[in-house]
């Protein structure tokens, strides 16, 4: 493991694996190479912010967020549900609100619903309705509101 010294911008790689998942995620022609790639690079991501600088839990959530999305989208049940339930654990532990704790019960809804636990995935997709009220920014509120009604179709 590399030490504290390392020339390694641990934020820079996290945030551009990150951002190369969300492009394959946004990928209608994904292949299974693609896929392989893709939770490569969430669980890269999610390293490398843990161990940038001035990264909190605020962070952490989000990377689990992200790993839990794309092992949902994968229809990796399991694996989405203990990410997605890691996320919100964070958000709740660290008092972390706004969109991310939001986010945080669309990620549990959305993998219970990917495992086939139907009563858990409304009561999660209820659960981020109301968590909407507490988003202050109008296209945060509206981007979290999109991914819910998008789940409940």
């Amino acid at each position: 493991m590399a030490d504290a010294k390392s020339d390694v911008d641990h934020r820079q790689l996290g945030v551009e694996l990150y951002n190369y998942t969300w492009t394959l995620l946004e990928n209608k022609t994904r292949t299974r190479d693609d896929e392989d790639a893709m939770l490569s690079a969430t669980h890269a991501s999610a390293h490398h912010w843990s161990r940038a600088a001035g990264a909190g839990p605020q962070n952490a959530a989000r990377s689990q967020w992200q790993i839990s999305r794309v092992n949902a989208v994968l229809g990796r049940g399991d694996a989405a549900l203990y990410h997605a339930e890691r996320c919100l654990e964070l958000c709740t532990k660290n008092g972390i609100g706004d969109w991310d704790l939001a986010a945080a019960y669309e990620a549990v809804a959305r993998a219970h619903q990917v495992a086939g636990n139907d009563a858990e995935f409304r009561r999660n997709l209820e659960l981020g309705r109301e968590a909407l009220a507490q988003i202050a920014d109008e296209e945060d509120r509206e981007h979290i509101a999109e991914d819910l009604d998008a789940l409940a179709s």
